[in-house]
C-alpha cells in the first residue's frame, strides 16, 4: 500500500507476520479447504497464537488494543490468500460475530466467550439472516421468550457462515415484539445445546467456508448471555455491520488486485494471432480501465479506515465503499475471466473462482440495493 496510514515500522512488521502466515499456512492448503468445505480449527488456533484474532480488543481478554489500520492490513493480506471462502470464515469470526461482544459484553461473557475466540480456541458465527429476513434486519422473527433466568429460543436462521464449525452464535432475536426497534436483543447461543440443529447449504462459490441453516427449537440459554442491554440488539447489530462491510471491501479489493496482476501476466504470455494478447489495444484498454477503478476503490476504502481510526461516524462512507468496491470486484472478475478465455471457466482458474466468489458481496452484509436505500436516507432523500 502506498499510503502513510500503513507505512509505520509497526505496520510493516505486522504485514510481514500476516504475509508469512498466508504464504506458509493458508495458500498451500487453499484447495484442501475448498474440498473440505471449511477451514479446520487448527487454522484458527494458529491465528490465535500469532495474535491475529483480537487486534482491536482489550488486552485483558487477549486482544492487542490496536486501531482499524492494523485490521485493514491483516484483511488486505488475507484477501490475497487465493481462497475467498476461508477469508470470509475468518472475517466472520473477527469482524462480524465478536465486535458487539467486545464492545458491549459483560466481563463474565468476555471471559467465557471472547477470550477463547481471541485465542483461537473457539470459533464464532453471526446468526441474523432468516428465510424471510435478509437485508431487512427488522424483519427478523426468531423469538427469545424469557422464562425466569433463561431465554427460550425458537426460530430459523439461514445462510450462516461458519454454521458447522462455530462453537457459538451471536444471535439476533426478538425479545419484545411490541417494542419496535427496541424489541431485539443479541444473545450468545452455544452450538452444542439441545434443540440446535444445523443443515449445510450448497453454495456456487466461496467453497472454503461452510454455510448452513440453523434451527432453534426450545433452546434454553441464560439471560446473562445477552450482549449489552436487553432491547438494544438491533442498534448493536447495525454498528457491527459497519465492521462487516468494511472488511468485505478490503478483502474483495485485495483479491481483485491479485487477479488483475495474474491476468496481466496471462495476457503477456498468451499468444493470439501470432502476438501476445497484452499487445492488443482492446486488452490494454480493459486492463487500464480496471486499474483505474481499483485505485479509486482503494482510495475510498482507505478513507473509511481513516474515519474508523479517528473514531468518527463512518456509516455514510462505509455504505458508499461497500457499493463501489463490490461493483469494481465484480467487474474485475468478469473482465479477467473473459481475458482468460476457456481456462477462465475452469474451477481451478483464479478467474473462475473470483467470478463466483465476487458475486456474493453484492448480496451479503446488506445488498447493494439496500446500501443505496440507506445511502439515500443518509443524503437527506
Amino acid at each position: 500500500m502506498e499510503n502513510d496510514l500503513y507505512a509505520t515500522p509497526e505496520h510493516e512488521a505486522f504485514r510481514d507476520t500476516v504475509r508469512k502466515f498466508t504464504g506458509e499456512v493458508l495458500k498451500p492448503r487453499a484447495r484442501e479447504f475448498d474440498a473440505a468445505g471449511c477451514p479446520d480449527k487448527a487454522l484458527f488456533k494458529k491465528m490465535g497464537d500469532l495474535g491475529l484474532l483480537g487486534l482491536r480488543y482489550e488486552a485483558e481478554y487477549g486482544g492487542s488494543e490496536l486501531d482499524w489500520s492494523f485490521s485493514a492490513v491483516m484483511h488486505d493480506e488475507l484477501g490475497r490468500c487465493d481462497n475467498a471462502g476461508v477469508c470470509m470464515s475468518i472475517s466472520v469470526h473477527t469482524e462480524m460475530a465478536t465486535p458487539s461482544l467486545a464492545q458491549f459484553g459483560t466481563p463474565e461473557l468476555k471471559r467465557e466467550y471472547l477470550a477463547p475466540a481471541i485465542a483461537g480456541e473457539s470459533i464464532s458465527a453471526i446468526a441474523v439472516t432468516e428465510p424471510d429476513a435478509g437485508s431487512d434486519v427488522a424483519g427478523v422473527k426468531t423469538r427469545a421468550v424469557r422464562d425466569g433466568d433463561e431465554w427460550v429460543i425458537n426460530g430459523t436462521k439461514t445462510y450462516i457462515t461458519n454454521a458447522r464449525i462455530a462453537d457459538w452464535f451471536c444471535l439476533l432475536a426478538v425479545t419484545d415484539p411490541d417494542a419496535g426497534y427496541g424489541g431485539y436483543s443479541q444473545i450468545i447461543v452455544p452450538n452444542n445445546l439441545p434443540g440446535v440443529r444445523v443443515d449445510l447449504l450448497d453454495k456456487i462459490g466461496m467453497w472454503g467456508s461452510d454455510t448452513g441453516q440453523i434451527h432453534f427449537e426450545d433452546v434454553r440459554v441464560p439471560v446473562a448471555n445477552t450482549i449489552g442491554d436487553i432491547g438494544r440488539g438491533f442498534q448493536q447489530q447495525m454498528m457491527q455491520f459497519q465492521d462487516e462491510r468494511l472488511v468485505a471491501c478490503i478483502t474483495g479489493l485485495a483479491g481483485s488486485e491479485v487477479l488483475w496482476e495474474e491476468t496481466k501476466r496471462w495476457c503477456e504470455e498468451r499468444q493470439l494471432f501470432g502476438r501476445p494478447l497484452a499487445k492488443m489495444q482492446n486488452t490494454q484498454f480493459k486492463l487500464a480501465d480496471l486499474w483505474v477503478e481499483l485505485q479509486a476503490a482503494r482510495a475510498l476504502n482507505d478513507a473509511v479506515v481513516k474515519q474508523m481510526c479517528a473514531g468518527v461516524d463512518a456509516t455514510k462512507l462505509t455504505t458508499a465503499a461497500k457499493v463501489f468496491s463490490v461493483r469494481v470486484s465484480m467487474k474485475v472478475a468478469t473482465e479477467c475471466m473473459q481475458l482468460h478465455g476457456g481456462y477462465g471457466y475452469m474451477k481451478e482458474s483464479m478467474a473462475g473462482r473470483a467470478f463466483v466468489d465476487s458475486r456474493l458481496a453484492a448480496i451479503g452484509g446488506g445488498s447493494n440495493e439496500t446500501m443505496l436505500h440507506y445511502l439515500a436516507k443518509q443524503l437527506g432523500m
